[in-house]
């Protein structure tokens, strides 16, 4: 994804820093994804839904619209997962060290 811009990034980050909040209040990380997937699949349903006049010419774009947006989460989770197989170590460190400075250890 090098194309992408750095503003791209920093947007997804501060979505992911929200989600952090959420985990340093106690929230379990499984939750906090849940919410995060629930409120990404509501977004985009709106987003997509912004583009269309009515909603008879939604429904018949319904089936390759959610293919679009599955194969793109699909690419993106799989970029994802192989960076933190390729950085396993550095990542799983870094994340401790995080939980452990939010826990005043």
């Amino acid at each position: 994804m090098s194309e992408v811009p750095k503003e791209f990034f920093d947007r997804a980050d501060e979505f992911i820093k929200i989600a952090n909040q959420h985990m340093q209040q106690g929230v379990e990380a499984g939750q906090v994804s849940a919410a995060f997937m629930y409120g990404l699949a509501r977004y985009s349903a709106w987003f997509t839904a912004s583009g269309w006049t009515n909603g008879q010419h939604m429904a018949k774009a319904r089936d390759e619209t959610v293919e679009f947006f599955v194969n793109e989460y699909r690419r993106m989770l799989e970029l994802n997962m192989d960076d933190y197989i390729q950085n396993f170590d550095t990542y799983v460190e870094a994340s401790q060290q995080l939980g452990a400075a939010s826990k005043g250890a």
